[in-house]
């Protein structure tokens, strides 16, 4: 089965791709990935020469009233017409969409050329991208089961949110060691997500000064642009921390935390939920729909996350909570027994298994 998978822009929608594309590689199917050509994409392909890829021109939907829009149709247009030439020699048997703008012209071209087509949906509010494309494919992927009410007139399937075989756990002492960290101290891990969070730095570097008293140890993912800043930070206030602007290995950051700040996108969701890993969650405010506080709101319901809004992050607010748990090992226990319960289950395989059984010659493909 040749299959296209589009699924660039951000690594909420990337890192879920390259998840499936694993398991139909895996299954002796032929892939093709089309990405966007932000910078993410390019460095989430480095070292992946086993797939086949393709950048697309797409921006993200603005305003119908705004200039912008004019630009985005002209390279709306020149996106569907290279999916239309790449199928014309791929001759794809399924496009998966998994969101975003980058998915649109990829999904459209698929089911101009009568190909079954899906999209996969992690949130818990879809975005306007597949809002819009759910009305032209078999069926709908869904990484939380609250999102189906959005999708009354689709199929949907619950799959949940597809990570890359590379997340596995390793034993936490040497996950430690490699990232150059005491073995005996607690461990928080502090990311804002794909592209980092200013945000979130300047809360934890602001709440650095009210944590001396505690045996504490940080991994701290800034993005580029605050790397050097919040690494003087931390030296200057002598807490041992491993700072960096990105890391590749996500398993051994994950491995070595005891607990997480980080946003609440749904791809990092599973990824934490697949560690077992408690976690702090601010919500990016401005994200479409305010699915990440939704998102969020599973994980606390669940009992695997504490909640912090950005609209009360200060420094005092996110030292208590770090605080809170330091301080109460058995409430952090149960928050990573909670966090556990609620990891994706071979959600790649199966994206992967739904989309075999509803491109079967027999399947009944009426929308």
């Amino acid at each position: 089965m040749n299959t296209v998978i589009a699924c660039g822009g951000t690594g909420g929608h990337l890192f879920p791709g390259l998840a499936v594309a694993e398991v139909l590689r895996a299954r002796g199917h032929e892939v093709m990935l089309f990405v966007s050509e932000k910078e993410i994409d390019s460095l989430a392909m480095t070292g992946r020469e086993e797939f086949r890829f393709e950048k697309l021109p797409t921006v993200g939907f603005p305003s119908p009233f705004s200039p912008r829009i004019f630009g985005f149709l002209g390279r709306f247009a020149e996106s569907l017409r290279v999916c239309r030439s790449i199928y014309r020699k791929f001759k794809p048997h399924a496009v998966l969409g998994m969101g975003g703008f980058t998915s649109t012209a990829p999904v459209l071209a698929g089911k101009m050329r009568g190909v079954p087509t899906f999209i996969h949906e992690s949130n818990a509010i879809p975005g306007k991208a597949n809002r819009l494309t759910a009305r032209m494919v078999r069926a709908v992927l869904l990484g939380f089961k609250e999102c189906a009410p959005f999708f009354s007139s689709a199929r949907t399937e619950v799959t949940g949110t597809p990570i890359r075989k590379e997340l596995q756990p390793m034993d936490r002492s040497v996950a430690r060691q490699k990232l150059g960290l005491r073995e005996d101290l607690t461990t928080l891990l502090v990311m804002g997500g794909s592209q980092g969070a200013s945000g979130i730095n300047q809360s934890v570097i602001k709440a650095l000064p009210f944590l001396h008293n505690f045996a504490i140890q940080v991994i701290h993912l800034s993005g580029a642009r605050d790397e050097r800043l919040v690494a003087d930070n931390y030296q200057r206030e002598t807490i041992p921390a491993h700072v960096a602007a990105f890391h590749h290995a996500m398993e051994e950051v994950y491995s070595a935390a005891d607990f997480a700040i980080a946003r609440s996108g749904a791809a990092s969701l599973a990824e934490l939920a697949a560690f077992s890993l408690p976690a702090i969650l601010i919500p990016f405010p401005y994200a479409a729909g305010d699915h990440q506080t939704k998102n969020a709101e599973i994980f606390v319901r669940a009992g695997a996350a504490l909640l912090l809004k950005e609209s009360d992050l200060t420094a005092e607010s996110l030292a208590q909570k770090i605080r809170e748990l330091i301080e109460h090992p058995n409430q952090l226990r149960h928050l990573a027994e909670a966090s556990a319960r609620l990891a994706p289950k071979n959600a790649a395989a199966l994206v992967v298994e739904t989309m075999e059984r509803y491109t079967q010659p027999n399947h009944d493909a009426r929308l």
